[in-house]
């Protein structure tokens, strides 16, 4: 049975204390510190909202109230919708959706256990494939078609998730240009540019550099972004020890800072921009600095991130769901569930990045999507927690049962056994014949089953004409 919606909270990994601590320490960077921006257009638009602004360091600060006043511009729920209305959420509060992540340049294959270059037929064959499974949400662009020039490389990620997949899509963005080219796209199949505004279709992310740094192209792309009025994630993926101190809390203050200059940014250049606070943040093994997908304290991290999206009101895009694993083994599965679950709990929005990424997210794989799939059935699960009246107490059925009893044919068992307990798609739960009368298979031989048969099926598709009508207006989709 999926789950999606379902409100977290039930950890808190930081304490109202601390929350404030971390939130007064954000302010002293902003007004104290500062943060550089490269981009005239967006230096511009902070010195008119009333910065501070440095032009010869191209430095920004802003006091408090200030910053306060542009957050609370920002929407606290935003609606992200798919082509299927029953793919529509509601992103804000406490409320816990998952989603792919990316972009990855290569694609893993278990049966060989080597690695290939990614391409544009594995953008179209994953979007089909999560079409298909329950417990992800969301498609976020997974991989990066490397055939592609860069300048069209924007237009035909989008148009692969649009044609491939009724779920709400959100992906990275290169080019100013592949900005406008992607919005004329969603303006088309959604009907107008106002149907869009309304049911918007795609989402976008625009990241800032840590520590405390818009660039010029990140900060021309969110301008460009925001007054499209498409909703767009701000996050930042500041490193412990290396773009970070090495603290977790410290490391929570440069990601609040980080992200907060998109929020501000955005409401600056369309007030009430639909914009989600966001968190790339993790910890780097500390003999190399070398970032890390799958450590305990990216799920740590993100969940405090999480606290700190609700506590200024603002829709969370969090981490979580990798592993370092080169492979589908239990590393693969463990790190993948612990930061998935921490984020999940913590009520963290929008999980990306939290199926099908391995290997520093440089990589996915056709059979975790299936394999994560099942790990967020039962993330999910969690954080739907237990429910405790009267029905669920069952006293009267125990009284009835008595000492010795058994439940097995009582309707009661029967009304609840599929909401009460999660039923896996993909676990072995057979005896040890029958699991090896059905050819001793593993998780990921048992995944790889699942990929063939999904991809098999009916494939959800843009209408034709509507289809024509793209491709004859945007002649550098690859079809």
């Amino acid at each position: 049975m999926a789950r999606k919606g379902l409100d977290g909270g039930s950890f808190k990994v930081l304490t109202d204390e601390d929350v404030l601590k971390v939130h007064r320490t954000a302010m002293q960077v902003i007004e104290e510190v500062g943060f550089e921006v490269q981009s005239d257009t967006a230096l511009e638009l902070f010195e008119g909202a009333g910065a501070i602004v440095d032009r010869e360091k191209h430095l920004v600060r802003l006091n408090e109230s200030k910053v306060m006043e542009l957050v609370e511009a920002a929407p606290p729920v935003i609606r992200l919708c798919g082509q299927d209305e029953a793919h529509d959420i509601l992103l804000g509060g406490r409320r816990v959706y998952a989603g792919t992540g990316g972009t990855a340049l290569y694609v893993y294959q278990p049966d060989t256990n080597q690695r290939r270059p990614a391409n544009m037929e594995d953008l179209r064959s994953i979007a089909r494939l999560v079409d298909k499974l329950d417990n992800i949400h969301l498609f976020m662009l997974p991989v990066y078609p490397n055939e592609l020039p860069v300048e069209q490389v924007d237009v035909n990620r989008f148009f692969a998730g649009l044609d491939n997949t009724s779920k709400h899509i959100i992906g990275g963005v290169y080019t100013v240009e592949g900005v406008q080219n992607v919005i004329r796209m969603a303006e088309l199949v959604a009907g107008s540019c106002e149907a869009l505004r309304e049911r918007p279709l795609l989402s976008m992310i625009a990241c800032s550099i840590s520590p405390f740094r818009m660039d010029s192209t990140y900060g021309d792309l969110l301008v460009n972004i925001a007054r499209s009025g498409v909703p767009v994630a701000c996050p930042a993926e500041p490193l412990c020890g290396a773009t970070s101190p090495v603290t977790l809390a410290a490391n929570v203050v440069v990601q609040t800072v980080d992200s907060l200059m998109g929020v501000m940014l955005t409401q600056i250049a369309n007030p009430g921009t639909p914009v989600m606070f966001g968190s790339v943040a993790t910890s780097t093994d500390l003999r190399n600095l070398r970032y890390l997908a799958g450590s305990i304290e990216m799920g740590l991290i993100n969940a405090a991130g999480a606290q700190m999206a609700q506590f200024y009101r603002l829709p969370f895009y969090a981490t979580g769901g990798m592993t370092d694993s080169k492979t589908l083994d239990a590393q693969s599965g463990y790190e993948s569930a612990s930061t998935a679950l921490l984020c999940a709990l913590a009520g963290a929005n929008f999980i990306h990045d939290a199926a099908g990424l391995m290997e520093f997210a440089m990589t996915v794989c056709y059979e975790k999507y299936v394999i994560d799939n099942e790990i967020l059935g039962m993330v999910m699960r969690s954080v739907d927690g237990i429910r405790v009246d009267e029905d669920t107490l069952a006293f009267d059925l125990i009284k009835k049962a008595g000492p010795g009893g058994n439940f097995v044919a009582a309707r009661h068992t029967r009304h609840f056994m599929r909401s009460e307990h999660y039923q896996p798609t993909l676990s072995d739960r057979d005896s040890r014949e029958k699991w090896e009368a059905d050819g001793s298979k593993t998780t990921w031989e048992r995944a790889s089953e699942k990929v063939k048969e999904l991809l098999s099926g009916e494939k959800h598709g843009l209408p034709d004409a509507l289809r024509q009508q793209v491709l004859v207006n945007l002649p550098d989709i690859v079809s």
